[in-house]
């Protein structure tokens, strides 16, 4: 009888290394960022903490803040599957639109607490902090990050308050960048600076001054 042959050993496949190591990368440098801050971070450390040479990730990134915002959008991405009960991913679903139930002001007020406590998570906050920063002295990086991440996000405002304009909840004229800017504007001034805790009573009174101004209302 013939002998059996033995089995031939599987090739590796290396997308799948690849995207273990990608991960791993990602994972470290989100942590070394929150555990050591921006400054103290390095392409070094974060290839030691994910174990990989440091020329695999030079072979992906040109810089730790390239490395840095993918990591950040992967999170972001991750983030918005688990809402939507979905993967998630760098590449993951688009964010949804602002939510539509017909008062506008209620919408409103839903987005801005839940943009106040993914800036408290801190899973979130130093990263962003320390892409924002970045992004004021690397203008390539902060034009990248505002075309990925903060320009989709905008425009659901745009969309929504365009929406409620046409249903004459907006008055004729006002110009929905212009608008978002009194909603959102605020919010990050706050975070950034630490002026005063960030919290859901202060997006509701965002919302109450950005609807109604601030000038004494007629009887």
């Amino acid at each position: 009888m013939p002998e059996p042959q033995a089995a031939s050993p599987r090739t590796p496949d290396a997308t799948r290394r690849s995207e273990r190591s990608r991960r791993a990368i990602y994972d470290a440098a989100l942590a070394l960022v929150t555990e050591v801050g921006y400054a103290r971070t390095t392409v070094e450390g974060i290839a030691s903490r994910a174990g990989v040479g440091k020329q695999t990730i030079y072979r992906w990134w040109p810089s730790k803040s390239a490395v840095l915002l993918d990591a950040y959008l992967d999170l972001a991405g991750q983030a918005a599957g688990d809402a939507q009960g979905g993967p998630g991913g760098q590449d993951g679903p688009e964010a949804p639109g602002l939510p539509d139930t017909g008062d506008l002001a209620a919408d409103l007020r839903a987005v801005l607490r839940a943009t106040v406590d993914e800036l408290n998570d801190p899973r979130f906050e130093a990263p962003t902090r320390a892409l924002t920063a970045e992004g004021v002295v690397d203008p390539e990086l902060g034009a990248r990050f505002v075309k990925r991440l903060l320009e989709p996000q905008l425009q659901l405002y745009v969309d929504r308050l365009t929406a409620a304009r046409e249903a004459g909840q907006v008055r004729d004229g006002v110009d929905p960048r212009v608008a978002l800017e009194l909603l959102v504007g605020p919010l990050t001034h706050r975070w950034l600076l630490r002026t005063r805790p960030l919290t859901h009573a202060y997006a509701d009174e965002l919302v109450e001054y950005a609807l109604h101004g601030i000038a004494p209302r007629q009887a």
